[in-house]
Parts: C-alpha cells; structure tokens; sequence
C-alpha cells in the first residue's frame, strides 16, 4: 500500500511541474503520458486497483480518482490559458504593417566603392598592400629623408622603432611595391586603412583611409592628371563641380598640387562650410618624382607618371555634409541608419 501511495505523490509531483511548463503544442502529450488509456501512469496504476487487499481499496481508490480529478483539471485550465494568450497576440492583418529593421552598408565603405567605381571605368587597377611597413618602403623609396618630421615617433605608429617597422602613415608604399613588380604601363589605385599619431577631433582621426592612385606610362603629362581627376570630381559631387589646382609640395611628386572642388553647400558663392572662400580641398596629387622611379629601377627619361592621394573620410563628409570625423567610429545607429 505504501509503495502505491509513494507512487501517486510522484506522479502529482511531475503533473504539476510539467503542466506548469508546457506550452500549447505540449498539453496532448502530456494527457496522453498521464491519462492514455493504455500506458497512462494514472491509467496504469488504476489498473492495478482490483489486484489490492479489500481493506486498501477504498482508501487507494479514493486517492487515484482524485489524482485522475486532478490531472484533467490542470490539464484542462492550462490549455484555456495558453488558448486565451494566443488569441490576445493573433495577429490583426488590418493594422497597418512595421517595417522591418534592416541593416545598412556603412558610409565610408559606400564611398570607398564609389571610388573604386569610378577609377575602374577609367581602367585603374585595384590593388592592396600590407598595413605593416617598413621604413624604406613607407619614406625613403618615397623620397622622404632620413630627418624629415614625418619619420619621428611623435608623429608615426613604430612597433619597433630600432628596425624600422611601422604601420604605414599613407598608402602610397603600395606604388613602390608594384612597380618593383611590374613594368609600364601602369595604372592602380591603392584603397586601405593608414595610421598617424594625431590628436582626435572633428576633422582629425588616428586610424583613416585613403585612396592612393598612380598611372605611368610613355608620354604622360600634367593634363593627363588633371583630365582625370577632373572626371573623378565630377562623377563624385556631380557635374557642376569645379575645380582649381594649386602649387603644393610632396617628397614623391615634381610638381604637385593640391586640388579644391567648388564648395557644395554655396557652389562657390561663400558660406561657413567653406569659411567664404567657396573652395574645398579634397586631396594631392602631382607627377611621380624621378628619384621614385630610380628607386625602382624605372628609366625617369623614358617613363612618366602621376600620383594622387585623397583621404576617404575627407571626400564622405564633403559629400553627405558631415561635419565631425569621429561619427564614423562611434557605432551609433542614430547616425549610421541615415545612409
């Protein structure tokens, strides 16, 4: 009798505690594993009823109906609860539709490949390089010398300082690479992540990319660079764009320039964005320096180049009029949903 007993209290225990946990899809399978008429553990144990003293009978029989009273009650009120929960979140296809949220390709790798689009069209070459350099490969190749500012700890990211690796402060070691490779004519863009030590503000970053692009051939000539970085311009902020070059210097380039576009926001006429003066720089550029090609090995009498180099984050704020460099980086969806 006992062992009966002991068994009914189990099974009232495990009825509560699945009951208590069981969703809609659930309920049958636990009246079947409780109350089936064939291997139910309720059914089973009322099957042995008739097999028991008479003096156990009654008191096992009174405890088994209850159980068996029990079980399709709970069974009973948990399927109306989770009947009346379902209904509440039925759907009402009268109610206007959410819009899913959906994730957006960030502004600067949008730019990046509008970049590339367009330099492609023109028949430049996408290629890449290591975002570790040496020094040879990241200023002296470049004609950059040994004292020049640019090489000191204060101004670039050394790993080690004694053997000259560092990470690369522009992306224009990838020109020096590929010409060792390769022979005119030539015609790349190099797009990847550079690194300075700069002070972080609205228009200064530590970690930015750039775009470097270099073309030499027989022949080629300032116009050339001009004529090409003039369809960029316009392909880029649209085709009223101006635009004016002015005398710079670079170590790698003989002449340079700087190139300004027509202020966006005035077309030129003067506004804050611009300071009044309705240019915007937007990058360098210039012919390949001589002593670059004979760091190459390139005859400077025979072949002629040009190269530019235009920060990415510079060229996405002019044209979607962001002003502070450091939204790029803060991860805020506020921001970045916008594009």
């Amino acid at each position: 009798m006992q062992e009966i007993i002991e068994k009914i209290k189990d099974i009232e225990e495990k009825l509560e505690e699945e009951i208590g946990k069981a969703d809609i899809d659930k309920i049958e399978v636990i009246k079947t594993r409780f109350l089936g008429r064939k291997r139910g553990e309720i059914t089973l144990l009322l099957k042995q009823l008739p097999g028991l003293p008479p003096e156990e009978k009654p008191k096992i029989g009174r405890l088994l109906n209850d159980l068996k009273k029990k079980a399709e009650k709970l069974i009973e009120e948990r399927r109306k609860s989770l009947e009346r929960k379902r209904a509440e979140y039925k759907i009402d296809v009268t109610f206007p539709g959410e819009k899913p949220l959906t994730g957006k390709i960030h502004p600067l790798t949008q730019t990046i490949r509008q970049i590339k689009e367009i330099f492609i069209g023109l028949g430049f070459e996408v290629v890449t390089g290591p975002e570790i350099e040496t020094e040879y490969y990241n200023f002296e190749a470049l004609n950059i010398p040994e004292f020049h500012p640019a090489r000191d700890e204060q101004d670039s990211f050394y790993i080690d300082f004694k053997s000259g690796y560092l990470l690369r402060t522009q992306t224009s070691p990838v020109q020096i690479r590929v010409m060792e490779k390769s022979l005119p004519p030539i015609r790349i863009i190099s797009p990847g992540l550079c690194y300075r030590r700069d002070a972080i503000d609205a228009s200064h970053f530590p970690v930015f990319h750039q775009v470097e692009g270099l073309a030499v051939d027989k022949d080629i000539t300032f116009s050339d660079l001009k004529g090409c970085l003039t369809y960029f311009a316009k392909e880029m902020f649209g085709e009223d764009t101006k635009l004016r070059f002015r005398p710079s210097y670079f170590p790698f380039t003989e002449p340079s320039a700087e190139v300004d576009i027509s202020c966006i926001m005035c077309k030129g006429s003067g506004c804050k964005v611009c300071s009044g003066k309705g240019w915007l720089e937007i990058l360098g550029c210039g012919m390949v320096d001589p002593e670059v090609f004979k760091n190459v090995g390139y005859d400077p009498e025979k072949y002629q180049g040009f190269a530019f180099g235009m920060g990415v984050e510079r060229i996405c704020m002019l044209k979607y009029g962001i002003d502070d460099i450091r939204l790029f980086f803060q991860n805020d969806l506020r921001f970045l949903k916008q594009f």
